[in-house]
């Protein structure tokens, strides 16, 4: 168990207690205002395949994902091809579903389309938000919710540009991965982390 420099054990979400995966994951990542189209996109993946899954199920593939999907390298994705389907199909490392292979494939070339139209798929997401990530104060996670106003409106937007497999719940998640919305609870030792990190300047491109 990690422990506070007073050697008092740390306080953190509940969800991220009692999993070394989970509470890794929660100390480094989970937050963190990103702006980073790389790792965007690797969310993006990793998130649409979670749907109907639970999250530490994803993370435990996730270095099967990286191999998988070309290091997460969104043009490299864009350019699978039918038999790179059969191949991921018949990867026991990742989640078998063909649909969300092939969402997987097409979602890469819709966020190439972003980064063309937007500067960049960071710009597309944050501007959302005038890149200013939501700060909550959440007492518990009872009081967290699955969705919001935001989420259903940028997934409506995704999926009228032809996204599949971000729907308001999953955008939702990938808001509270990235950062876009400190969803820490208020006694999480990570909340006055994260926000301390979002009130530093971006690294949003212009």
């Amino acid at each position: 168990m990690a422990m506070r420099g007073d050697s008092s054990p740390l306080n953190r979400c509940p969800w991220a207690q009692g999993n070394d995966l989970y509470e890794q994951y929660h100390d480094q990542e989970w937050g963190v205002p990103c702006y980073d189209d790389n790792k965007l996109f690797e969310f993006l993946i990793l998130e649409s395949a979670q749907a109907g899954l639970s999250w530490i199920t994803i993370l435990r593939k996730r270095d099967n994902y990286r191999r998988a999907f070309a290091d997460f390298n969104a043009e490299k994705v864009a350019r699978f091809n039918r038999r790179s389907v059969e191949r991921l199909m018949n990867d026991a490392g990742i989640v078998r579903n063909r649909l969300k292979i092939e969402a997987a494939i097409s979602n890469a070339r819709l966020f190439l389309d972003l980064q063309v139209s937007h500067g960049s798929f960071a710009n597309y997401l944050w501007d959302h938000l005038d890149g200013s990530p939501l700060q909550n104060r959440w007492q518990s996670m009872d009081d967290v919710p699955a969705t919001t106003a935001l989420s259903d409106a940028i997934s409506k937007d995704m999926k009228k540009r032809g996204f599949r497999f971000f729907g308001s719940t999953i955008c939702y998640a990938h808001m509270q991965a990235m950062g876009m919305v400190n969803d820490h609870i208020a006694t999480c030792f990570r909340h006055d982390d994260c926000a301390r990190i979002a009130s530093q300047p971006t690294g949003k491109a212009g």
